[in-house]
């Protein structure tokens, strides 16, 4: 699994603890980790929670990630704006405990995390708590075993209903600001990232018309 890292600008300055949280959990698992910064909260290319969650649509629905973890302060915002998309289905996690149950009875594809509220001593472990239950257990499998079936079921009618209601991403985002989605974008990192990973060639001519 490829797993891309965005951070916005609030919480930037803690990315390199994120990435390596994360890293660390993930890449003996045989997964692989992008970080699409921020890098530093004074990066050139700032990027807003909004951004946050165009950069995630863009990088799920052209396959240039299978997963994306992000977050804010709260993490609500981040969550917002990823679920405002189609291909999208982002959970707010807090904890292990909410890690491993979206991971089993919603199984997205998303995560946003809040970096600042009860961001304290011991914050780096609960980080690296949540990334061990988010992708050390495996995805879809239900919870608790006795309504494994009918966990399973919601999600594929959740899907369908999403299917009918949501545009492909494209037509998303030809009705958005040029500028805003071209600053979600604009990272340091971005196009020797996304474009060596890109599946879709819709989405990759999207962003290039861009940059």
């Amino acid at each position: 699994m490829r797993i891309a890292l965005i951070n916005e600008n609030s919480q930037a300055a803690k990315n390199a603890l994120i990435f390596e949280s994360l890293r660390s959990v993930v890449e003996p698992m045989g997964h692989q980790v992008d970080n699409y910064g921020m890098y530093t909260a004074e990066d050139e290319a700032q990027l807003t929670y909004v951004q946050c969650g165009i950069l995630g649509a863009i990088l799920l629905n052209s396959g240039a990630a299978d997963y994306v973890v992000t977050g804010c302060g709260t993490g609500e915002g981040a969550m917002l704006a990823m679920n405002s998309f189609p291909g999208v289905i982002c959970g707010h996690v807090e904890d292990p405990v909410d890690a491993y149950t979206f991971a089993h009875v919603n199984d997205g594809n998303a995560v946003a995390i809040p970096f600042a509220k009860g961001f304290g001593w011991g914050g780096e472990l609960n980080l690296t708590y949540i990334f061990e239950k988010l992708f050390g257990f495996g995805h879809g499998q239900g919870y608790p075993k006795e309504r494994v079936v009918p966990e399973q079921r919601n999600k594929k009618i959740l899907d369908a209903v999403r299917a009918h209601t949501l545009r492909p991403l494209t037509e998303c985002l030809a009705g958005i600001d040029p500028q805003l989605v071209r600053g979600a974008v604009a990272g340091e990192q971005f196009k020797a990232l996304f474009f060596a990973n890109c599946k879709d060639e819709a989405i990759a001519e999207y962003v290039r018309s861009l940059l």
